[in-house]
Protein backbone atom coordinates (compact mmCIF):
# COMPACT_ATOMS: atom_id res chain seq x y z
CA UNK A 1 0.00 0.00 0.00
CA UNK A 2 1.13 3.41 -0.57
CA UNK A 3 1.08 6.74 1.13
CA UNK A 4 -1.82 8.21 -1.23
CA UNK A 5 -4.01 4.70 -0.84
CA UNK A 6 -3.74 5.26 3.16
CA UNK A 7 -4.80 8.56 2.38
CA UNK A 8 -7.86 7.83 0.73
CA UNK A 9 -9.03 4.85 2.94
CA UNK A 10 -8.44 6.16 6.40
CA UNK A 11 -9.95 9.80 5.20
CA UNK A 12 -6.45 11.22 6.32
CA UNK A 13 -5.66 15.49 6.05
CA UNK A 14 -2.54 16.18 4.01
CA UNK A 15 -0.62 18.95 5.82
CA UNK A 16 2.45 18.35 3.81
CA UNK A 17 2.55 16.93 0.18
CA UNK A 18 6.09 16.23 -0.31
CA UNK A 19 5.37 14.88 -4.08
CA UNK A 20 5.99 11.50 -3.26
CA UNK A 21 2.52 9.69 -2.21
CA UNK A 22 3.50 6.72 -4.14
CA UNK A 23 6.02 5.60 -1.87
CA UNK A 24 5.29 2.83 0.10
CA UNK A 25 3.97 2.00 3.65
CA UNK A 26 5.59 -1.19 4.56
CA UNK A 27 4.41 -1.06 8.42
CA UNK A 28 3.66 1.49 11.14
CA UNK A 29 5.40 2.85 14.02
CA UNK A 30 4.05 4.62 17.27
CA UNK A 31 6.71 6.88 19.26
CA UNK A 32 6.46 10.31 20.52
CA UNK A 33 10.14 10.17 22.18
CA UNK A 34 12.47 11.08 19.15
CA UNK A 35 15.89 9.75 19.96
CA UNK A 36 13.77 6.48 20.56
CA UNK A 37 12.18 6.65 17.44
CA UNK A 38 15.20 7.53 15.83
CA UNK A 39 16.95 4.51 16.55
CA UNK A 40 13.96 2.26 16.00
CA UNK A 41 11.61 3.35 13.52
CA UNK A 42 11.90 1.07 10.29
CA UNK A 43 12.61 2.56 6.60
CA UNK A 44 9.25 3.09 5.14
CA UNK A 45 7.01 2.57 8.01
CA UNK A 46 3.98 5.27 8.67
CA UNK A 47 5.00 7.52 11.78
CA UNK A 48 2.46 7.83 14.39
CA UNK A 49 3.20 10.29 16.48
CA UNK A 50 2.01 14.12 18.05
CA UNK A 51 5.31 15.63 17.73
CA UNK A 52 4.41 17.83 14.96
CA UNK A 53 7.68 20.47 15.53
CA UNK A 54 11.42 20.53 13.64
CA UNK A 55 12.82 18.03 15.79
CA UNK A 56 10.27 15.70 14.54
CA UNK A 57 11.27 16.23 10.84
CA UNK A 58 14.84 15.49 11.12
CA UNK A 59 13.80 12.32 12.94
CA UNK A 60 11.86 11.23 9.44
CA UNK A 61 14.31 12.15 7.66
CA UNK A 62 16.84 10.14 9.16
CA UNK A 63 14.93 7.14 9.51
CA UNK A 64 13.67 7.43 5.66
CA UNK A 65 9.87 6.93 7.49
CA UNK A 66 7.74 7.20 4.38
CA UNK A 67 5.02 9.65 5.94
CA UNK A 68 4.47 11.61 9.25
CA UNK A 69 1.02 10.55 11.01
CA UNK A 70 -0.25 13.54 12.94
CA UNK A 71 -2.50 11.38 15.51
CA UNK A 72 -5.54 12.99 17.89
CA UNK A 73 -5.45 16.29 15.51
CA UNK A 74 -2.18 17.11 16.79
CA UNK A 75 -1.02 20.30 14.96
CA UNK A 76 2.32 21.25 13.19
CA UNK A 77 4.26 23.92 13.70
CA UNK A 78 4.70 26.14 10.55
CA UNK A 79 8.60 26.25 11.30
CA UNK A 80 7.82 22.41 10.70
CA UNK A 81 5.95 22.51 7.66
CA UNK A 82 8.58 24.51 5.74
CA UNK A 83 11.20 22.05 6.86
CA UNK A 84 9.39 19.13 5.84
CA UNK A 85 8.68 20.85 2.60
CA UNK A 86 12.28 21.36 2.07
CA UNK A 87 13.05 17.89 2.68
CA UNK A 88 10.56 16.32 1.41
CA UNK A 89 8.70 14.54 4.29
CA UNK A 90 4.87 13.93 3.67
CA UNK A 91 2.85 15.06 6.89
CA UNK A 92 -0.88 13.72 7.27
CA UNK A 93 -3.45 14.73 9.74
CA UNK A 94 -6.04 12.41 11.70
CA UNK A 95 -8.67 12.63 14.21
CA UNK A 96 -7.87 9.27 15.79
CA UNK A 97 -5.60 8.01 18.29
CA UNK A 98 -2.19 5.94 17.89
CA UNK A 99 -3.71 2.98 18.95
CA UNK A 100 -7.09 3.01 16.77
CA UNK A 101 -5.11 4.38 13.61
CA UNK A 102 -2.45 1.45 14.13
CA UNK A 103 -4.88 -1.50 13.92
CA UNK A 104 -6.70 0.14 10.87
CA UNK A 105 -3.30 0.78 9.42
CA UNK A 106 -2.18 -2.82 10.21
CA UNK A 107 -5.57 -4.24 8.60
CA UNK A 108 -4.48 -2.46 4.58
CA UNK A 109 -1.47 -3.68 5.07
Amino acid sequence: MNVKELIEKLDLKVLVDSGDLDREVEECYIGDLLSWVMGRAPEGAAWLTVMGNINSIAVATLADTSCIILVENATLDDDAKKKAEMHGVTILSSEENSYRLAVKISELI
